[in-house]
């Protein structure tokens, strides 16, 4: 009965030909129009969960207190010294903060007033001590340098250096390093290289660190989430800004930008790298694959332009359920392709093997839709029942993705029975010479017959003995490792990783202000955690005692800071002091030996070929030194008067990145160990729930979307098998024909989870989309099988129905392999796990279920 109505379907559809063409013409145009009229796409991939989440909630609440720390761009100012890090960041602040359109607020870490005028208050009482005694004892130093800040005085600052040689307060072995920096300094100079001296590392005695060659601007960028990357005009303007300051030529300054905005635009970014060309290689190959499985020019234009109208009536119909796609939902397109041709190409096939039997064209046509009009509705409404199990889940971008391609499935099979019928008829591809299928592969049908009992007890053996791999499943959950890892963003986040001026993946807890200190002591003394910091961070300990300290030198330092300024001094004036600079400190490593005698040699000959360079090598030796000596005299001068700091006069800034309106206080808390570590930050996550539920931050966010990832698609899969299998029992009225449809499908999945166990292949937010597709192309396969088998069929490896299975496997994994060779890793995962899981997905239902099924209980009509 049912093959009669689907092939009085198809016999309607062609004696309503023109009807058909032009319902599918209207269709096709119209929701190519409201396509181009209302395609957009929503970039906030907060918007991926359901707002209803408890702990999204929670993260919507502290976004909305603090919105700089969710949605922020962090500049990594990089130059030669600390001195020049510094100038730079500030250069660049200051070009930024006008620029309001694109810029909410801009901070610098080092152009605070509060660290310029109090940051020494922030040191230990011991580093305080040390560096005041370095300070006081440096005085008549700082006072030459002050009064006289040209290579004449620099020759001036390192004679009196000798001076105290001569004197005994320090022996020249312990100048090996200032001098051999000073020596590297003008070498580099006149060999034309770029060149700077750090007084602040001349000061520590040491080299500077990393950290300190870095500074940091935090920005609150103005994003736009109707552009495909919100963040890219802040991004352009903040870099045309350092182009314009010229912190390159002046600094020798590079700018790098990561955080929360530059790492989501990256994202989108890689998404969209190759799009054009992947799509235009793509589209080739899938019209070769179809020109394989259908030698016929005619068939492969009536199966692409059957995919195209469904491709863009599946547009219209996504845009109109959800409004904007989402960078997951998006997809749809792929999966569109991938399996909804599935459905074209099984009509297909089917047609030319019935019209090599029956010759005439309509007939051919008819005939097939009685035969694969049954299996191609299972199959259809199955693999739209698995996307849509996804619709109650709290992943919203699979939600809508689900919802999207579910639809899609039921358009793909609509235009399959109806459009593509009437297309072959106006076409009128010429007849097959030739039955269809793989006449070579009857041998292997015969084994599968042969050796069935073997074969399905060894596949069940693997299957169960993989069982345990599952359990080593990793489920990465940092997001950069979605992201390639040597972008810009990426290297920066990673870079900054232990920086104690920066939390990665750290947590946040609000607390009311009597509560703050007993929670951040809570925290602190977890295993996990590293620290804890919070406005009250800001009030430095010990400060009576401190600032005595520094009063004390600054009756000394202030006289040297305050000197009345030298003559200039002219370029014959810095030649002279340079030659006699020189002769000294030949003088003295003639005197002496060891490292330090070597060094002064070093110098000295440097000085005497910088005094017989050419005035602009000196003005270049100058700028070297003095430009950054300049920069330490400043900030030397406005640390030297510092004020107690209090709650009450904390910047109203500072105050405001750490207190909510409403009174709350922020604690922050910083992971112990590797921060960019999935098991280190999953750890951390848990421990810190553990001990405040409520908490936030980026760390407990990564936390919770894997764990609402997980559960989603546990519970998706859990109403798939659920949904499938009763639409399954409800057609096939047997519970054993469902079996053998999911036995075969469920054996897929696992062989495919279990593969990636054993291989180490990491599960992430952007491959396991990989695992509804599964669902929708094995169960099409499955009914494919089950269905022919119920009706009489059994050497299956030599059928049409094989050679349509695989020229359809083949055109997903087309479309799908595409991904694979994207620029972006999630993208690229994807890709592989679905090639793998396709794999699996057609072995099982080629080999495995044949042998599962064994002969079918009544052989066809002919074979009586």
């Amino acid at each position: 009965m049912l093959q009669f109505y689907f092939g009085s379907l198809v016999d309607f559809c062609i004696r309503r030909a023109w009807l058909v063409l032009v319902v599918a013409g209207v269709l096709g145009a119209g929701s190519a129009a409201y396509v181009a009229r209302h395609f957009a796409v929503n970039t906030n991939v907060g918007d991926l969960l359901s707002a209803k989440l408890p702990w999204h909630q929670r993260d919507a609440a502290y976004v909305a207190a603090f919105p700089q720390q969710a949605t922020s761009i962090l500049a990594v100012v990089s130059a030669p010294t600390p001195e020049f890090a510094g100038a730079a960041a500030a250069a660049l602040a200051d070009r930024l903060t006008p620029q309001k359109n694109h810029f909410r607020s801009v901070e610098a870490d080092q152009s605070s007033p509060l660290f310029a005028r109090d940051g020494l208050l922030y040191s230990t009482p011991q580093e305080l001590a040390a560096r005041m005694d370095k300070l006081t004892e440096a005085a008549p130093l700082i006072r030459i340098l002050t009064t006289d800040q040209s290579l004449r005085g620099l020759s001036h600052a390192l004679a009196l250096s000798l001076s105290g040689l001569q004197a005994g307060r320090y022996g020249l072995n312990d100048l090996t390093r200032p001098l051999n920096t000073i020596a590297a300094t003008v070498e580099d100079v006149l060999a034309g290289r770029p060149a700077a001296f750090s007084w602040q590392a001349l000061l520590n005695g040491t080299s500077a660190k990393p950290q300190d060659l870095t500074s940091l601007i935090a920005i609150w960028p103005v994003l736009d989430y109707g552009a495909f990357q919100p963040g890219q005009a802040a991004a352009a303007a903040l870099r045309a800004a350092a182009e314009d300051a010229q912190l390159s030529s002046a600094y020798g300054a590079t700018v790098r930008l990561t955080g929360t905005v530059p790492l989501a635009d990256l994202q989108l970014a890689t998404l969209r790298q190759g799009v054009a060309f992947n799509f235009a290689m793509t589209g080739v190959i899938i019209l070769v694959v179809l020109w394989l499985a259908l030698r016929s020019v005619r068939i492969v234009l009536a199966v692409a332009f059957c995919i195209l109208i469904g491709l863009l009536v599946t547009a219209a119909l996504g845009l109109l359920m959800v409004g904007a796609f989402n960078p997951i939902s998006v997809a749809f397109a792929v999966l569109f392709v991938g399996l909804g041709a599935d459905f074209a190409i099984q009509f297909s096939v089917r047609y030319r093997a019935q019209r090599h039997e029956l010759q005439e064209l309509k007939s051919a046509l008819v005939d097939a839709g009685r035969h694969v009009g049954a299996p191609l509705t299972l199959a259809a409404f199955a693999a739209a029942a698995g996307f849509m199990s996804f619709v109650p889940t709290s992943y919203r971008g699979v939600a809508e993705l689900g919802l999207i391609a579910g639809c899609g499935m039921v358009v793909a099979y609509i235009a399959s029975m109806t459009l593509l019928p009437v297309l072959l008829w106006f076409l009128a591809p010429p007849g097959e010479p030739a039955p269809l299928g793989f006449a070579v592969l009857a041998p292997a049908d015969r084994f599968l017959h042969r050796h069935r009992v073997f074969i399905v007890a060894a596949t069940s053996l693997v299957a169960i003995a993989g069982v345990p791999f599952i359990f080593h499943l990793q489920f990465n959950v940092d997001p950069t490792s979605l992201q390639s890892s040597s972008a810009e963003a990426v290297v920066a986040l990673r870079q900054l990783n232990g920086d104690p001026r920066v939390v990665v993946n750290g947590a946040d807890v609000l607390t009311s202000p009597a509560d703050a200190a007993a929670v951040a002591k809570k925290l602190a003394a977890l295993p996990q955690v590293a620290s804890t910091r919070s406005l009250d961070s800001f009030i430095p300990d010990d400060q009576e005692a401190k600032l005595k300290l520094i009063a004390a030198a600054a009756v000394v330092l202030d006289p040297a800071l305050t000197a009345p300024k030298a003559a200039a001094a002219s370029d014959g004036d810095d030649v002279a002091a340079l030659e006699t600079a020189a002769n000294d400190l030949q003088e003295t490593a003639g005197q002496g030996g060891g490292s330090g005698a070597q060094a002064a040699d070093r110098v000295g000959k440097a000085l005497d070929a910088l005094a017989g360079a050419d005035a602009p090598t000196r003005q270049k030796a100058a700028a070297a030194f003095l430009a950054p000596l300049r920069i330490d005299l400043q900030q030397l001068t406005q640390s030297l008067h510092p004020q107690t700091v209090t709650r009450a006069n904390l910047p109203a800034d500072l105050v405001g990145e750490w207190t909510t309106p409403s009174g709350l206080v922020r604690t922050e808390i910083a992971p112990k160990g590797d921060a960019v570590d999935s098991n280190t930050l999953l750890h951390f996550a848990q421990a810190v729930l553990a001990v405040e539920p409520d908490a936030t931050g980026q760390a407990i966010e990564t936390y919770e979307w894997a764990s609402t990832v997980t559960s989603a698609f546990v519970q998706a899969g859990i109403f798939a098998i659920c949904s499938i299998a009763i639409l399954l029992w409800l057609v096939l009225r047997r519970i054993g024909d469902m079996l053998l449809t999911l036995i075969p499908l469920l054996v897929a999945a696992a062989v495919t989870l279990e593969i990636c166990g054993l291989t180490g292949f990491q599960l992430n937010y952007a491959n396991i989309i990989a695992l509804p597709a599964l669902l929708g192309v094995g169960v099409a396969f499955k009914i494919y099988y089950v269905m022919a088998w119920r009706g009489g069929e059994y050497n299956f490896l030599e059928s049409p129905l094989t050679r349509a299975v695989f020229f359809s496997a083949l055109m997903t994994a087309t479309a799908f392999g595409s991904l694979w060779f994207s620029s972006n890793p999630g993208i690229s995962s994807m890709g592989k796990l679905l090639a793998l899981s396709l794999g699996c997905t057609l072995a099982s239902a080629a080999l495995f279920q044949p042998a599962l099924m064994g002969p079918p209980r009544k052989a066809k009509p002919e074979e009586k």
